[in-house]
């Protein structure tokens, strides 16, 4: 016997129905509200396999915020607001007012189941390049034995080295964030290619490649002396200065910048954060991700890039993001070698 209605409920208007009780939930439910949910899911199996599906998506746009982890040169309120406040933030839909799949199905023909390029976002060049994975997976926090907090960007090595009177940190290889914890009887070194980078309380960025040693500062004020032995003078930064140690030996002596606030946040651009879009074009939000990482996103057709969506994620949660648009939005990612992901309509 078949169990399936006479007249079947379009897929699309299962899906529609199904996001927008999804939204309704993560919200609280009446009592009215959950009968009526009830029935609506007891009329047709379908019913519950598209809510089921659709709050998976809900749970891995949570799981892509990050809200725990989230990290920033500069706090950001919004990221440390409780759960549900941060939660009534991050509902998505698609432009004019119709949610996920059915307006998905309008723009692009599908039934969707549920910048600018700045140096500091890249690892230094080695021997063996970080395969396009590596490239998008998210960066690293780690908190140290002191209390220090440490972000690290893709491909970042580091080693410590904790003694009673000082506290010192080798970065082997990439880029790091060091906010410091204060501790004046134990000064804070950070020593990179025979440079280091000496502070007690503050906040600042060490960038190893093979022309040199990058230091800026973010808070605080921090003493960064040369190699021994070499010619270079030691150098004291504050807050938005940077300077950077040529590791050559006929280079010329590292001069201080002071940077403005946007040559600042571009140093610093490498930093996870969250993004908070709200009804922006899928090639806005591409193009925002390709500023902060060194992954680059593509989207070349063009009925795919004005897709809409309001969504908050964590600006380097670059893969999980990849695995939305494919699992929940009908899209499929080609990962090509040089760090290049092309979206396109799957086939």
């Amino acid at each position: 016997m078949n169990s399936s209605p006479q007249n079947p409920t379009p897929s699309a208007e299962i899906a529609e129905t199904a996001a927008r009780w999804v939204l309704r939930r993560d919200r609280g439910l009446t009592a009215a509200e959950q009968d009526e949910l009830s029935q609506w899911l007891a009329a047709d199996p379908r019913h519950g396999e598209a809510l089921a599906l659709h709050r998976w998506g809900w749970d891995e746009l949570d799981r892509l915020t990050g809200l725990q982890t989230s990290l920033g040169a500069v706090p950001d309120p919004d990221l440390f607001a409780p759960r549900a406040r941060a939660r009534s933030r991050r509902w998505w839909q698609w432009a004019g007012g119709a949610t996920l799949a059915a307006m998905a199905a309008a723009a692009i023909g599908l039934i969707f189941l549920p910048g600018r390029k700045t140096d500091s976002a890249f690892p230094p060049a080695s021997a063996t390049p970080l395969p396009p994975t590596a490239l998008a997976a998210p960066c690293e926090r780690r908190t140290l034995a002191d209390g220090s907090v440490v972000d690290l960007n893709r491909g970042a090595v580091l080693e410590t080295a904790f003694a009673a009177g000082e506290r010192r940190v080798t970065l082997v290889r990439g880029e790091a964030n060091f906010t410091v914890a204060r501790d004046v009887a134990r000064p804070f070194i950070v020593t990179a290619a025979g440079v280091s980078v000496r502070a007690v309380g503050t906040v600042f960025n060490v960038r190893l490649d093979r022309a040199g040693v990058e230091v800026v500062v973010a808070e605080g004020k921090v003493r960064v002396d040369p190699p021994a032995g070499g010619a270079a003078e030691t150098s004291l930064l504050t807050v938005g200065q940077s300077t950077v140690v040529p590791l050559a030996e006929a280079a010329a002596a590292p001069r201080v910048v002071t940077l403005n606030a946007e040559e600042l946040a571009a140093r610093l651009a490498w930093q996870p954060r969250l993004l908070d879009f709200t009804d922006a074009p899928l090639g806005e939000i591409v193009a925002e991700f390709n500023r902060r990482n060194p992954v680059r996103l593509r989207v070349d057709e063009p009925e795919v890039a004005a897709l809409r969506l309001s969504a908050a994620f964590r600006s380097d949660n670059v893969e999980g993001f990849v695995r939305l648009m494919e699992s929940d939005f009908g899209l499929r990612a080609e990962w090509r070698s040089g760090g290049e992901i092309v979206l396109r309509r799957a086939k």
